[in-house]
Parts: C-alpha cells; structure tokens; sequence
C-alpha cells in the first residue's frame, strides 16, 4: 500500500468527541485499537486515516444514535456479522453528505421484518459474547482498505461512497449512500413557512416536441444502487425485473416504513419497453412516493383549528371526509370537525397566487400522528418532474384523471368509446393486438366529465368472459395519445398476470365479490374484477344498449390558441390547465415535498389538491366519493354504481 498523503478533502465538520462513545461494545473498542496499530504498520503518518468501530444492529437507530458520535475526522466503520462497512469518509460530497448515523438509519431500514420488529418495538439487545471476526487478520484487511480508499478521489454523482468487506468471501462491494434527511446528527430539515411555499414558476422547455417532459429520465443519470440495495439502499434492498410479463419491461421494489406497530409496505416500479427505462422510472416513483408520505424535509410547527385559520385553509369538508357509519364504527378515528386542533403545512394556490395552510394528513399521506387521521390520503396527486412546473403538471394531471374516472364509475355514465386503430403511434396499436393474442380485448373511453383536459379510461376485456375478467387504468394529458398510452401501458401490465394472480387467490376474492366490506386494501379493488361475476358492474361501460359511434383519438384533443394541444413549454401547459379548473370555480393548491436527496438530482416533487375534485380512496368503507355532492351531480338514471370502483 503506497503511503503517500491522502488526496481527499479535508474533513467536513461532524459532531466532534474525544473518545468512543459509551455505548460502543467492548469489543468494538478493542477492534478500533487492533485497526489503529493495523494502520500504523501499512501507512505514513501523512496518510493515515482515522477510524472509529461500532456495532451495527444493537439499538433502534430510528430512535437512538446507535453508536453515538464519531470523533471529528474520523472514518466511520460499522460492524455487523461477517461484515464491515467502511464510510462515508469525511467530506465526500459536501458538507451534507450524510454520517454515520445516515448509515445505520439506512442499514435498519433494509433489515427483515423479525430484526427491525426486534430493534424497534423489542427490549433492547445483550452481547452474548466477543464478536467472533475481531482477528489480526481481519484488522490488516480492513486497515489495508482504508488505506486504499485514502489515496483515491471521491467518486462521481451526488452520494458519499460506502465499501462492504465480507470477512468470510474477502470480497469488498460499494454502494453510494443517500444521506437521510430525517438524521438526527446531519439533517438540517428547513421550516415550514408561508413565505417557503411561494411556488416560482419559471420556464419549462420540453426536451423535445411531444414530450411533457424537460429532460429524458436516462439524463438525471440515477445511481440505482444507492436506491435499491440488500445493505442501505434507500428505496429498499432490491429492485426486481418482472421477467414473467409478456408485454412490458415491468421492474418493482418495495420500503417498509413504521406506521405505529406495524411496518407499512410502500411499492414503487416502472413498466416501459426495456428494463432499464423501467429501472429509472421506478426509482423515481419510490423517490415521489418516499416524498410524500411524510415531511422529512421540512419542520412543520403549525397546529391549530379551522375555525383559527380562516377561509384561506383548506377546508376537509370540500377534500371530502368518510360517512358517519364509519366514524361511529371505527372509534379510533376521531372525525373533523371545524373546532378540532390539527396539524397544517402551507401550500401555494396557483389560483389566488398566495399561501394556504393544508391539513397535513393530506399534503403528507402517512403522516406521523395516528390520532390525528380523520382520513387516509393516498399519493393521488403527487408527481416528480426536473422543475415545479412540470411535477405540478403531472400531479394536476393525475387529480383530473382520478376525478373523471371515479365520475364516471360511480355515475354509470355511459362513456363514448375510442377506437385504437386511429392511434398516430405504431407501438400503442401493436401493443393492442399483442394483448389480443393473450386473449384480452384493449377498449378506450373519452372520460371528459367536467374539464376539457383529454382523460381516458382502458379496459382489458377477456374474450371468453373468464377468470381475469378485466381491469382497468387510465390517463390524462394535453396530448390524447400520450393519454391513451399511460392507461394502455397500465392495463398491458396488469392484464397477463391477472388470470394467474385471480387463481392464486380465487377463494378470498370471490368472498370479497359477495361482501364488498371484504374490500379493504388498495390491491382488494382491481383483483376482485378478475372474478368474472364482478363484470356485471361494468356493463353500464361496455355493453352500452345503444353505442354512439366510436371517437378518432385526434377527436380528444383540446386545442389552444394557436390550434395544438400542447405548447413547447410546460409552464404554458399547466397555466393552461389550471385555468381550465379555476374556471370552473376549484383552486389549484400546491405543496412542495422535495426532499434534499432529490435536489441533488435536480428533481422536484409536489402534492396537489383540487378541494371538490372527488379523491380515490381504497377499502369498501372508505369511499369518500360515494357521497361527495360533486358524484351526485353525474348519476345517469341507473343510480349510483354499487361495485367499488376497480381502479389500482
């Protein structure tokens, strides 16, 4: 090992302690002593890191500093099993590149059910004896790479770097780490204020004409591993690739956060023509998802009543709230009520050009606080873009979709039908006869209820009326083929997996399809139309009595001022749109939920709220748009539809 001076910054100032924590182990003292005499023989003065062992898996380092500080300067090295992790090293990146508390918040995260149930709701832990790995040898391995790592640059992209040495392969594997914002040590969380939530709208070119996009998802250049990784990957330990679908590149993972006593499983992928489209797609979508689920970014400080507030809050009664039935059956959910202290975060009205507070538990849809969930928000209206304007876009996008949809379905509203064969895009008219091969029927409807924004609704029909009998996905967009390619892209996903999954669970859907207050989780509502009986629901859709003539999907399109659907920049596009809804006497409510892992990407994400539009919730019970006044107004003479809606 050359023992030349190291060629790293100088370190980055860190919580700064004379010795080891207290709470490190014994053994992790000793090791520390072994490694600092390794370090002695392999490397000069000059460059000779300093390093500090602790345990790994000992505490809850969502609650605790599992190791407690590391001494200014020094290289952190966790110790868990076999394993040793080396990193970050002091000054990667900035100033806020992420600690060593980071990494333990993110190698908990990771960890099977059994451990984090363990560390976080456990006892606490004891030492059955002296770590078994704390040999010479293993202190030279270790020493040799930390003299290695002194003499290199830190590595390209936004994230420290951490090395993983396994003791029993001698195989050393890095990862960058995505620095926790919620760090008790390095988050520097900013405070929620009105002035904060002022949202600037500037310039949006798109990256090309007919995208809604201001750069390609391949030019963020996304470190996948540092999100999706079995050691302290912050989107969980792994990204799968569907190698079972047969019509698109569908990749999936999955993060676990603590939601009172029970760990919430949060699914994230992509579903596009190759693998790694998909890659970069889902790991935006768990980011997006990440984001909204809580204010990890942000301190929120504002608690007080509607009544204290004043007309410029957001009022619950108009986002919709459950019916009394189940508030008197489910006493733990205490009802709003104007007078009731809860916790608010600012948002911006791209309408009134102003700031207006947002009950948390709707700009955040897991937020922290059991007791203050009169409703459970879903990520309806959360989107990520490479600028404000174009993440309000897609999350403006998606609250008009959802709304139109749940319109229609709860309405029975006889849909006019969209014939694919006039699609101007080859792939979409291919991927509808690929899916008729898999024996399933691709049919569209113009779902414009209330606004002039393109959204259509896609049903995958069996042929044969059999198991798998349908479902459903939909899309809106300036540009109706994009429209129709979002919903045809969720339904070719779904639809060649559905017979399979409906057999697997064919007992506990077909009860469900009898019992509709069976129906209670965000999966229940597609799965129970793979039960054919179910198909009857739909029929108001597709067995109309009397089908007008099918539309071209050019006759979706709304026009602007100079007669295209769209313009070259996406800030026009959203101004356009929200004129459309504030025309119609809604406001366009913004709340910024980018977190600082996404800056450093260059990303934005936001919630947006559309108080009146109907929101899309899951679970039989918890239908808020059954008896929204809004659904009353499209009810065709059949009534409202009695069938929870399908949509996933």
């Amino acid at each position: 090992m050359r023992a030349e001076p190291t060629a790293r910054p100088g370190p980055a100032p860190v919580r700064a302690a004379a010795e080891p924590a207290p709470a490190r182990s014994a053994s992790a003292r000793r090791f520390t002593a072994a490694l600092r005499d390794a370090l002695d023989e392999i490397a000069a003065p000059a460059g000779r890191p300093t390093a500090t062992a602790a345990p790994l898996g000992v505490r809850d380092a969502y609650t605790d500093d599992p190791a407690g500080p590391v001494p200014g300067g020094h290289v952190p090295v966790h110790l868990y099993g076999r394993q040793v992790l080396v990193g970050p090293w002091p000054g990667d990146g900035g100033p806020a590149a992420g600690c060593a508390s980071c990494l333990a918040r993110r190698w908990q995260g990771v960890r099977s059910v059994s451990l984090r149930e363990g560390l976080e709701r456990g006892s606490g832990t004891r030492s059955v004896g002296a770590w078994p790995y704390a040999t010479p040898f293993a202190a030279t391995a270790v020493a040799a790479l930390l003299a290695g790592l002194a003499d290199q640059e830190p590595g390209p992209g936004p994230y420290p770097r951490v090395h993983l040495l396994d003791l029993d392969a001698m195989t050393v594997r890095s990862h960058p780490l995505v620095p926790d914002p919620e760090c008790p040590v390095c988050g520097a969380p900013g405070p929620d204020t009105a002035e904060a939530a002022a949202l600037t709208l500037e310039p949006a070119p798109k990256h090309r004409p007919g995208a809604f996009r201001v750069r390609r998802i391949e030019d963020y250049r996304l470190p996948v591993d540092a999100f999706a990784n079995p050691h302290w990957g912050a989107l969980g330990p792994s990204v799968v690739c569907d190698v079972a679908s047969t019509t698109t590149s569908a990749t999936i993972g999955c993060f676990s956060t603590r939601s009172g006593e029970y760990l919430r499983e949060t699914f994230w992928g992509g579903h596009a023509t190759s693998y790694a489209h998909s890659l970069g797609i889902g790991v935006l979508e768990g980011l997006e998802r990440y984001a909204g689920m809580r204010a990890r970014g942000r301190t929120t400080g504002l608690t007080a009543s509607l009544d204290d507030l004043g007309p410029d809050a957001v009022d619950p009664r108009e986002t919709g709230l459950y019916s009394e039935e189940f508030y008197r059956d489910n006493p733990r959910v205490r009802p709003f009520t104007p007078d009731r202290e809860i916790p608010w975060v600012w948002g911006w009205s791209l309408r009134d050009a102003k700031p207006r507070p947002v009950p948390e538990i709707l700009g955040y849809y897991h937020a922290p606080g059991l007791e203050n969930r009169f409703v459970q928000e879903s990520s309806n209206g959360c989107a990520s873009g490479g600028s404000p304007a174009e993440a309000a876009y897609f999350g403006l996008m998606e609250v008009i979709e959802r709304d139109a949809f749940l319109l229609a379905w709860y309405g029975q509203v006889p849909l006019r039908e969209i014939d694919p064969a006039t699609s101007t895009r080859p792939a979409t008219r291919h991927m509808v006869d690929r899916l008729a091969l898999y024996g399933y029927r691709a049919r569209f409807f113009d779902t414009r209820v209330s606004f002039p924004v393109p959204v259509v609704t896609a049903v995958a029909e069996r042929f044969d009326g059999g198991t798998g009998r349908m479902c459903f996905g939909a899309g809106a967009g300036l540009d109706p083929e994009s429209a129709l390619d979002s919903a045809l892209c969720e339904i070719a996903t779904d639809s060649v997996n559905l017979v399979g999954r409906t057999r697997r669970d064919e007992a506990r859907l077909r009860a469900m399809a009898e019992d509709f207050t069976k129906v209670t989780t965000l999966h229940d509502h597609p799965l129970v139309y793979g039960v054919p009986e179910m198909g009857r629901h739909a029929d108001f859709l597709l067995r109309q009595p009397d089908p007008r003539p099918p539309l071209r999907v050019a006759d979706v399109r709304w026009p602007g001022p100079d007669g295209a659907p769209a313009a070259p920049d996406l800030r026009e596009d959203l101004l356009r749109s929200v004129a459309a809804v504030t025309a119609a006497g809604f406001d366009v409510v913004v709340v910024d939920q980018t977190l600082p892992e996404q800056r450093a990407l260059g990303l934005h994400t936001v919630k947006v709220l559309v108080p009146g539009l109907v929101p899309i919730d899951f679970g039989w019970s918890r239908q808020r748009a059954r008896h929204m006044p809004r659904t009353r107004t499209a009810l065709t003479p059949a009534g409202l539809n009695p069938a929870p809606h399908p949509f996933p």
